[in-house]
């Protein structure tokens, strides 16, 4: 039950965020990785079951490692709780329970009725999920926006998967919402921060640049940076902040 550990979770199972994760200082990376993946395994809970209340009993059980670290009480044992009990502060424990309670969406098959019931969804785990990174780091900032912007990205690749699975995850099919919605996540990302929490931002603006060139993508494979792409962003951003 360690740093390493947890790196590991994430490096096998959101590889995007590993790579934006190495590529900050030792110090925001011991912070970063516990956070990371708690939400790598918060993630895949809905998806390892079909059943309804075994996936909702997966997520209540994060749901009360977090009351145990916003309350001070020892947190049961695994080998992500410990170190991340470690790194996380009540209130950040606090906040990043909004974004397990979000999941639950990922759960059943309703569709979004709106945008707006999209973008609340992305700002509740991707947004709230940075904010509590940074409440971690001791910045008491609200990323809801840029966590949005970074959220789109992930969830536009995600699109043919989750659809293959018998879920409907647009609200429209008109293209130009489409591209609308693309562009509202790509001004989310405006400016570009530094901050460790905030790196991953580089590469969902690719993303979504890709995206905004063309949505029909979305629908089919919308492709993503290779890792020496995404080495070349991360290293733009560590030298330029651009």
């Amino acid at each position: 039950m360690s740093f390493e550990a947890c790196a590991r979770i994430v490096e096998r199972g959101d590889p995007e965020r590993f790579q934006a994760a190495m590529s900050v200082p030792l110090a925001a990376r011991q912070v970063l990785m516990p956070i990371y993946a708690m939400n790598v395994e918060v993630a895949r809970a809905p998806w390892v079951t079909q059943e309804a209340m075994i996936a909702e009993m997966r997520l209540q059980w994060w749901r009360d490692v977090l009351e145990e670290i916003a309350e001070g009480h020892s947190v049961r044992r695994h080998e992500v709780t410990t170190p991340l009990a470690e790194v996380m502060t009540p209130d950040a424990a606090r906040l990043a329970d909004r974004a397990i309670a979000a999941r639950r969406w990922d759960v059943y098959r309703d569709p979004f009725e709106s945008w707006d019931d999209l973008r609340r969804y992305l700002e509740d785990t991707s947004g709230v999920l940075m904010s509590a990174a940074a409440l971690c780091m001791g910045r008491d900032t609200d990323l809801s926006d840029k966590g949005f912007g970074v959220g789109l990205a992930r969830f536009l690749v995600a699109v043919p998967a989750l659809i293959a699975h018998g879920r409907r995850p647009l609200p429209t099919a008109s293209r130009d919402d489409l591209v609308a919605f693309i562009e509202l996540g790509l001004k989310a990302l405006r400016p570009s921060s530094r901050q460790p929490e905030c790196r991953e931002a580089f590469l969902a603006k690719s993303i979504l640049r890709r995206a905004a060139r063309a949505p029909e993508a979305v629908l089919d494979r919308l492709e993503e940076p290779a890792p020496h792409q995404r080495s070349m962003l991360l290293l733009k951003a560590t030298v330029f902040g651009a």
